[in-house]
C-alpha cells in the first residue's frame, strides 16, 4: 500500500466567502486535507509561518500580493526534512494571486520530489486551480503530477464525497 502526505496551508479567520466575508474557525483546506486523509490515510503536514498574516482578510491578501512579487519565501514555524517514505504527496492550499501561498513555496523547494506522485488541491473563491501546476511541475522536480482538483472554498464543506472520489482515484 502506497503512503500519503497531505501538505496543507490553510487560513482560518476572515475569508472571501460567495462574495463577502466570513470568520471561518478552521480554514477551507484544512477541512479539505482532513477529508483526504479520511479517504485514503495518510499523514497531515500542515504549513506554518513565523509571521503572522493580518486578521483582515483585505489586509492579508495584500501581504500575499507583495510577498508574491518579491518571490519571498517566508519562515516556517516547522519544517519536512524529507519525503523519503512517502510515494503519494497532496499539495492544499488556497489561490492567493494564482498560485499558493508563498509559505507552501518555502517548504517544496526544500524536499527531493524523486519518484512522487504530486497531486495540486486548490480552495479558491473563482480562479480554480489558477498556476499551481505549473509552479508545482517547475519545484518538485523529478516528481510525477497527477491530476489536480479545484474545490471552491465556500463550497468545501459539502464537497467531500467530490474530493474523497478524486482521492481514491488519483492515488491508483
Amino acid at each position: 500500500m502506497a503512503n500519503n502526505l497531505i501538505i496543507y496551508y490553510s487560513r482560518k479567520g476572515e475569508n472571501y466567502w460567495n462574495g463577502s466575508i466570513k470568520n471561518l474557525e478552521k480554514g477551507n483546506t484544512e477541512i479539505a486535507a482532513e477529508f483526504i486523509q479520511d479517504a485514503i490515510g495518510g499523514d497531515l503536514f500542515e504549513i506554518e509561518t513565523e509571521k503572522t498574516y493580518a486578521a483582515d482578510y483585505y489586509e492579508c491578501i495584500e501581504e500575499a500580493k507583495d510577498e508574491l512579487r518579491a518571490k519571498e519565501r517566508p519562515e516556517l514555524t516547522n519544517y519536512l526534512d524529507n519525503i523519503d517514505e512517502y510515494d503519494n504527496v497532496f499539495v492544499c492550499g488556497p489561490c492567493w494571486w494564482g498560485t499558493f501561498p508563498m509559505a507552501m513555496f518555502t517548504q517544496l523547494e526544500k524536499l527531493d520530489w524523486t519518484e512522487k506522485k504530486v497531486m495540486a488541491l486548490m480552495t479558491h473563491e473563482g480562479s480554480g486551480l489558477g498556476n499551481c501546476e505549473r509552479d508545482l511541475k517547475k519545484i518538485c522536480t523529478g516528481a510525477t503530477l497527477g491530476e489536480g482538483l479545484a474545490v471552491h472554498g465556500a463550497d468545501t464543506l459539502s464537497s467531500e464525497s467530490k474530493i474523497t472520489a478524486w482521492a481514491k482515484r488519483v492515488v491508483k
